[in-house]
């Protein structure tokens, strides 16, 4: 598959859900590049730490062969904006999770290259299989890791909007990275807690095969997060693969893996395209 032969269909939706006054959440969608910030309302300014991370990741939109490197070098920088904001003499500071994907070439063959820094999601379907490829920088991700928690307690567990990572934060923090293979069919979910807390993987798979136009699969997700409480923002985008000149079949490409590793509302432990609804379709 070479860069022209890549067609790529989306849809996005964003909601402040049902008990938030202001949508602390941002997406960035389209050219290859789709990224979802979740801005922390325990901090101030959480909506603007979201915004200034996606713009500083913005200029991968012009990109056509990603280096790792330039990733890397746009996440220091949108660190530094959201580090710089200015939230006054009793401000606790602004922070914000980032997850997502952008395609990158590796001898004309289109990857997708994961980055995730925080507890923001980002999933890919194959096969009608929904995995989470994103991990979660989280206290009760630790607590399930090291077998003291299952997933379902964590669900319920009153520290699970805990982060240990996050932008903004004092530490400068080290996002995790991985390449998978992009494959005819494929089917990306990238989307901010406000979505996982309140529909389990199984419900969010189950819509994702029931609905094949994107736009479509993105707004059910937000209303079924909205009907189940909608306790924070909302925000879901939706990638299919609709267009590969040489399908390939992921198993017999091995994805190389890259470095790194109450209301509801993700707090840190110790000019791009925004909206309520957009959707597009691309090469990519």
């Amino acid at each position: 598959m070479t860069a022209g032969e890549l067609v790529l269909s989306w849809g996005a939706v964003t909601h402040e859900g049902r008990r938030r006054r202001v949508n602390e959440d941002c997406y960035l969608a389209g050219d290859g590049v789709f990224l979802v910030a979740d801005g922390m309302g325990g901090h101030d300014a959480g909506e603007v730490a979201s915004a200034l991370a996606l713009e500083a990741l913005s200029p991968l939109r012009g990109v056509t062969q990603v280096d790792p490197d330039v990733v890397v070098g746009l996440v220091a920088t949108a660190q530094a904006r959201v580090r710089g904001i200015d939230t006054g003499p009793g401000g606790r500071g602004a922070g914000t999770t980032l997850t997502g994907a952008v395609v990158a070439y590796q001898d004309e063959v289109p990857y997708w290259l994961f980055v995730n820094v925080g507890d923001s999601r980002t999933y890919l379907m194959s096969g009608g299989t929904l995995d989470q490829v994103s991990v979660d920088h989280s206290e009760v991700q630790q607590l399930v890791d090291a077998g003291l928690l299952t997933e379902q307690e964590a669900r319920r567990h009153p520290r699970r909007n805990v982060v240990t990572r996050a932008l903004g934060a004092d530490d400068t923090p080290a996002p995790d990275f991985r390449y998978v293979p992009v494959v005819l069919d494929d089917r990306l979910l990238v989307c901010s807690d406000g979505l996982t807390v309140e529909l389990t993987d199984e419900r969010i798979a189950q819509v994702l095969l029931d609905h094949p136009d994107p736009q479509q699969a993105a707004g059910r997700l937000v209303d079924e997060a909205i009907a189940a409480g909608g306790r924070d923002n909302i925000t879901v985008v939706v990638v299919d693969v609709t267009g590969a000149g040489d399908a390939r079949d992921r198993s017999a490409t091995s994805p190389r893996e890259a470095w790194g590793e109450p209301d509801e509302d993700t707090v840190p432990s110790g000019a791009p395209a925004w909206g309520a609804s957009t959707s597009g379709q691309e090469d990519a």
